[in-house]
């Protein structure tokens, strides 16, 4: 269905390395390709024996965080930065969840829904911007893996999960973060060639930790999954050897040629321990949600509402 050798593209400007618009110009251009190299998955492996397939190891990631989650039949989740629906499908079907993954590409909706239709799964794919969710309903998950890293205002992203989350409700998410303390000449050795190749800024999991507590959740675990999770990129090294991809990359600017070199600085980022690959489960604490929106609602000048 995907012409991947006439896919056109022209990078623009970037004030910062997670541009959003850069972020969606990005993944329309590349989810054909991933969808090829990857599969549905659009995420790392998590290996127990280190012997699993791609696939298998990517499957199990999602199984690890939907354990951790304690995601419960039925569960009306949202997944956000949903990829190609690979995990909303896993969860539709293994826990009959009713999923809603969200997207900021046109072109990885298209992929997941047609993903969903095959699969004959009633999750439903839609383009949003996850710092501007609209959505009303309440839910009882809300899902992500490696998106948040992407976004320019993460706090008021964990302060919107706790509006959206019902009493007792859970966040869970997997992402990409950079290890506490690092020097400066380690950060722009490690750090800086992945955020700028990558277009992600990199927090460490404490720092999501305090936010997510500021937006009124409790954190309940915190879990380094790196080691477990690096084999991806000696896989990923390999896949990305294809000529076809190259041909493409230097057509298309050195934007393109910097996105696959830092394929390098993951392993690197991996192998030097600067680079952390997390997981963090956070339940919604109504109090603590309700105290913060009235502390906002004084600070605007509004009424305490019940």
């Amino acid at each position: 269905m995907y012409n991947l050798d006439v896919v056109s593209y022209h990078y623009g400007s970037m004030p910062g390395y997670n541009d959003k618009q850069k972020i969606v110009e990005h993944y329309d251009l590349i989810s054909p390709y991933y969808l090829k190299l990857w599969g549905e998955h659009l995420h790392h492996g998590y290996w127990v024996t280190g012997v699993e397939s791609k696939e298998e190891a990517q499957v199990a990631l999602t199984d690890l965080l939907a354990e951790a989650a304690g995601i419960q039949r039925s569960a009306s989740v949202l997944d956000v930065g949903c990829g190609f629906g690979g995990s909303s499908l896993r969860l539709a079907s293994k826990y009959h969840a009713s999923v809603t993954g969200i997207t900021i590409s046109k072109t990885q909706a298209v992929i997941a829904r047609q993903a969903a239709a095959r699969a004959n799964l009633a999750a439903r794919f839609l383009v949003m911007d996850a710092e501007e969710i609209t959505l009303r309903d309440k839910l009882d998950v809300i899902w992500s893996i490696e998106a948040i890293s992407h976004f320019t205002d993460k706090a008021s992203f964990f302060a919107q999960t706790c509006e959206l989350l019902k009493p007792g409700g859970t966040l869970a998410l997997i992402d990409w973060f950079k290890r506490e303390e690092l020097t400066a000449a380690e950060r722009q050795a490690y750090i800086a060639p992945i955020e700028r190749g990558m277009l992600v800024e990199l927090k460490t999991i404490s720092e999501y930790g305090e936010m997510i507590r500021d937006a009124g959740l409790d954190v309940v675990i915190t879990s380094d999954l790196s080691t477990r999770c690096a084999k991806t990129w000696d896989i990923t090294t390999d896949l990305i050897k294809t000529p076809t991809l190259w041909r493409l990359a230097r057509g298309r600017g050195t934007e393109f040629v910097r996105f696959l070199r830092s394929f390098s600085a993951m392993r690197k980022g991996f192998a030097t321990g600067s680079f952390v690959y997390g997981m963090i489960i956070a339940r919604q604490s109504d109090s603590a949600c309700w105290k913060l929106k009235r502390t906002r609602a004084r600070h605007f000048g509004a009424a305490d509402t019940v």
